[in-house]
């Protein structure tokens, strides 16, 4: 289990953390129930706007009953919604969604445009034994794609749980894009996004640098052996990920104009992650300096706001 108090350490130090970690709610900011606290918090951090995940609904992912799972995820909905509605234009909520019923997870899509919520997260790893690639998930593919919907695969929302504990934080945090990155495989070689062209998929806190290297490794493998599984698609592995699937990062500073400049600069968000402990808040704009020198000024427009404006359509 991660204690609650993790999800609000943005302005600790390393040395205080473990500590921190014990307060439970106590730690929490009055924002993250006050959409008013929030836009304050913006501003100190000299934020426009921002896209809004779920914290802890992000660990139901891994609860074994679907029911509450799905209960859950149906009540944060309508909480975020609620929320959001403060300020739509800077406040960005995006929902949570149980897809292992398909039909009931295509209507709970369906509600979360309605409720005005601008995209949806899903597992970032599914069950080993129906990956992104099985045709069951095809009815929510294609709705998402109707209603303009990001799908978003965010760190610790795998069907199986995060397996990261205080007892292994070190070791669980460098394996935490793997299963992601093993998802994207699946929707690529398996023809998802072949078939849906308009499907837009966000890969959340798991940095970009992998991103180039991944689509180099998938190009490769797709040219030497797609002959044993009979894949043929009709564009490169790559093209099929910088068409349609973005990433966003926090820390990473030298590589961020290789990254851009390899997989695309019209894809990559640089996000804050506020209010976790994996957060430069209240210091961000003192952060994006020290990437900001490795692009251009439209590139750095782009990572800043630019995608995420014209992902999450925001004038």
């Amino acid at each position: 289990p991660i204690p609650v108090a993790g999800f609000f350490g943005s302005s600790k130090s390393a040395e205080e953390l473990p500590e921190h970690s014990k307060l439970g709610f106590n730690a929490a900011p009055k924002s993250v129930w006050d959409p008013a606290e929030r836009l304050k918090e913006q501003d100190r951090d000299g934020v426009s706007a921002e896209a809004l995940y779920t914290s802890m609904g992000m660990l139901l992912y891994g609860l074994n009953d679907a029911e509450l799972r799905s209960a859950c995820f149906h009540a944060f909905n309508d909480y975020a919604a609620e929320y959001c509605s403060y300020d739509r234009k800077r406040l960005l909520g995006l929902g949570t969604v149980e897809i292992e019923d398909i039909p009931a997870g295509v209507a709970e899509l369906q509600r979360c445009a309605k409720l005005g919520l601008r995209g949806v997260l899903i597992w970032g790893a599914p069950p080993e034994d129906k990956p992104y690639s099985h045709r069951d998930y095809d009815p929510f593919w294609a709705a998402a794609q109707d209603l303009d919907m990001p799908l978003s695969l965010h760190i610790l929302t795998g069907r199986r749980g995060s397996g990261v504990t205080f007892q292994n934080i070190l070791r669980g945090y460098m394996s935490l894009p793997h299963s992601i990155q093993m998802s994207f495989a699946d929707l690529v070689i398996g023809g998802v996004l072949e078939r849906y062209p308009g499907l837009k998929f966000v890969s959340a806190e798991n940095d970009i640098s992998w991103m180039p290297h991944f689509c180099y490794r998938l190009d490769h493998a797709y040219d030497r052996l797609r002959h044993f599984e009979g894949v043929n698609l009709k564009l490169l592995p790559s093209e099929y990920m910088k068409r349609q699937v973005w990433g966003t990062f926090q820390f990473e500073t030298k590589n961020v104009g290789f990254t851009a400049a390899e997989y695309s600069p019209d894809r990559l968000m640089w996000s804050s992650d506020y209010p976790h402990t994996d957060s430069p808040w209240p210091n961000s704009r003192a952060f994006i300096e020290q990437w900001t020198t490795t692009v251009d000024q439209s590139t750095r427009d782009k990572m800043t706001g630019g995608n995420a404006a014209a992902l999450y359509h925001v004038n």
